[in-house]
């Protein structure tokens, strides 16, 4: 992508106005005046270029992909495994900042999969050649063509990058991701803390609870790290997890 994207004159709220994470906003001037945008309206955000990295990357210092990327490397290393052997679904794909980091560290194969049409038009736009194919799916209701599409990359590592607890990304569409993958598969994700609490509702606390326990899922190795700064400017603080497939969730 182009190291000078367009600068786009945005506000955020008050610092002493606190909101929780899923009802964060900020305004973008625009040429009909300032329009209010909530965060997770990513349509909105991918549909005009350099708004998304200026807002989560620039402004509130978004590191998660960058930082996943090196993580992966140091665990890949340790299980003296190439980049280069892996053959990554990048679900919750958006506009191609996770995908562009596993081009860096070495991977070669990487798709992408977002349910937002706005999201395969944004990575086009931006970053064109990152990802191998780019799938406007719902995962949770895959036609059985479009699985056997999905399953000829052969997929032996699913990344999954700040993207889960919030209704985007429910359980069932993570659970179909899984099962795309080859069973000895690298599995890559961050989720917010609050779930993975016994208070969570999203569902994903129980499912990776069962996954670990069962034996679905080995944990290779995990990390707590700052996501990102809120609106408030106080930090987002996500876990981070690399782990290895041995069975469909």
């Amino acid at each position: 992508m182009d190291d000078s994207p367009l600068r786009h004159r945005i506000a955020l709220p008050e610092p002493s106005r606190r909101y929780d994470q899923d009802a964060e906003w900020f305004v973008l001037h625009t040429d009909d005046g300032w329009r209010e945008i909530r965060f997770h309206d990513y349509a909105r955000i991918f549909a005009v270029p350099g708004l998304y990295e200026q807002l989560f990357h620039d402004v509130l210092e978004c590191d998660s992909p960058r930082f996943m990327s090196n993580f992966l490397r140091t665990e890949l290393a340790r299980a003296d495994v190439e980049p280069a052997e892996l053959r990554v679904l990048d679900l919750g794909a958006g506009n191609g900042i996770m995908g562009e980091e596993l081009t860096k560290l070495g991977v070669t194969l990487v798709v992408g999969a977002d349910i937002l049409p706005e999201a395969a038009r944004a990575t086009a736009r931006d970053r064109p050649g990152i990802y191998r194919d780019y799938y406007v799916v719902d995962l949770t209701a895959l036609s059985p063509a479009r699985r056997d599409d999905l399953a000829g990359h052969e997929f032996n590592a699913l990344s999954c990058i700040a993207a889960l607890g919030f209704g985007d990304i429910p359980t069932e569409c993570f659970r179909n991701a899984v099962r795309l993958i080859e069973d000895g598969g690298w599995i890559v994700l961050t989720i917010k803390r609050h779930f993975l609490d016994d208070a969570d509702t999203s569902g994903f606390a129980a499912l990776l609870r069962s996954a670990f326990r069962e034996g679905s899922l080995e944990l290779v190795a995990s990390t707590d790290y700052r996501h990102r700064l809120d609106t408030s400017r106080e930090p987002l603080h996500y876990t981070g997890l690399v782990a290895r497939k041995q069975a469909d969730l």
